[in-house]
């Protein structure tokens, strides 16, 4: 079976980009799927995750005032799937222009829409705003022409009214035997250095902690720009806290870490969440809408907040870095856990879904 992807990018270093990468790498070498990705703007860059070497990559260039982007980008990939001819195509953009993709595209391809992102991606603290909230009311109509939209968790089920919907998580990113051995005086957070992911809700908690804890250190690993919470570090007199641009060995610095937190305000999935518990790590998170509340069962393989409550997760991290057994415990729940998301079990549900 012929599948082709339509993305935004597939050269960063983001969590759609691992997925993308983990998740067509196997369709393509255990179950023989003929898979393309077509991303824009991309020719001749390398990815940063890696990609087999069966895996097709194809590049639209597209740029201009928003009307000339528009055609381009029809015109880009009328013009792959033309040539590619797939059985199904596979959209993974959280913006809005792929859901006019089976509008304006000539195929007789069945329609996939991966939805990757919460509705509340866009809250700013004063709720999603009206342009976000017109936005996914489009979405609900234009996604009837897709045979399938597949969401990554029940809870986002809550924010789509159609009936073609289907539910498939991420799968974990890497496979690792080993485990944290819990000792070192290290907390980790991963994820892109955007509003979203709630880094400066992070630092205000951290204040709490760092007073109690000295001898421990916080470190932030993610993508883009990291120079505007220097500044908030330096204001709250925070001394033991590193950020970090993307590792490509990630696995790593979770296995010289001791405890993960998700300060997030709103996701996705979390898939973050399922790495670190691989890893044998205990897990803190806000209860954010959606992912973590799917992933994580509170008390026993992480803890999860009430979502903006710092007080109750600097007392839940705070526990956990004064108690040994109890990281132990829920760490060794948590590589249980993970076991939920191995990529063979996932790309199997694929396997389904593009099978019926």
């Amino acid at each position: 079976m012929k599948i082709l992807y339509i993305t935004n990018g597939i050269t960063g270093a983001g969590g759609l980009e691992r997925v993308l990468s983990v998740k067509v790498s196997l369709l393509a070498e255990d179950l023989g799927y003929q898979v393309h990705i077509l991303s824009l703007n991309e020719g001749g860059v390398k990815p940063f995750f890696t990609f087999s070497d069966k895996v097709i990559l194809h590049s639209a260039e597209v740029s201009g005032n928003p009307v000339n982007y528009f055609s381009k980008y029809k015109t880009g990939i009328q013009k792959t799937v033309s040539e590619v001819q797939p059985e199904i195509i596979c959209v993974c953009d959280d913006g809005l222009k792929g859901f006019f993709l089976p509008y304006m595209i000539r195929t007789e391809a069945k329609w996939i829409y991966e939805s990757h992102a919460s509705v509340n991606l866009g809250d700013r603290g004063s709720g999603v705003s009206v342009g976000g909230k017109f936005q996914h009311l489009l979405k609900q109509v234009l996604g009837k022409a897709f045979s399938k939209i597949v969401l990554l968790t029940e809870s986002n089920k809550k924010e789509w009214a159609l009936d073609n919907l289907v539910i498939i998580p991420n799968p974990l990113p890497f496979q690792t035997s080993a485990v944290s051995s819990l000792h070192s005086k290290k907390v980790i957070a991963v994820g892109s250095f955007g509003y979203n992911k709630g880094y400066d809700l992070l630092l205000k908690i951290w204040q709490n902690v760092e007073a109690n804890f000295p001898d421990w250190e916080l470190n932030i690993y993610g993508k883009g720009t990291y120079e505007n919470l220097i500044p908030e570090a330096d204001k709250l007199g925070l001394q033991r806290v590193d950020f970090h641009q993307p590792a490509t060995d990630i696995a790593t610095k979770y296995l010289e870490s001791s405890i993960f937190v998700l300060p997030s305000r709103s996701e996705g999935f979390g898939m973050v969440i399922i790495e670190a518990m691989s890893c044998g790590l205990p897990v803190v998170s806000f209860k954010c809408p959606h992912g973590p509340g799917d992933i994580i069962t509170n008390g026993k393989d992480g803890f999860l907040i009430e979502n903006g409550n710092n007080i109750k997760f600097a007392q839940k991290l705070q526990l956990l870095m004064a108690n040994a057994d109890l990281r132990l415990e829920l760490g060794s729940a948590g590589k249980k856990t993970s076991e939920k998301y191995l990529p063979q079990k996932i790309v199997r549900q694929w396997d389904n879904l593009f099978s019926s």
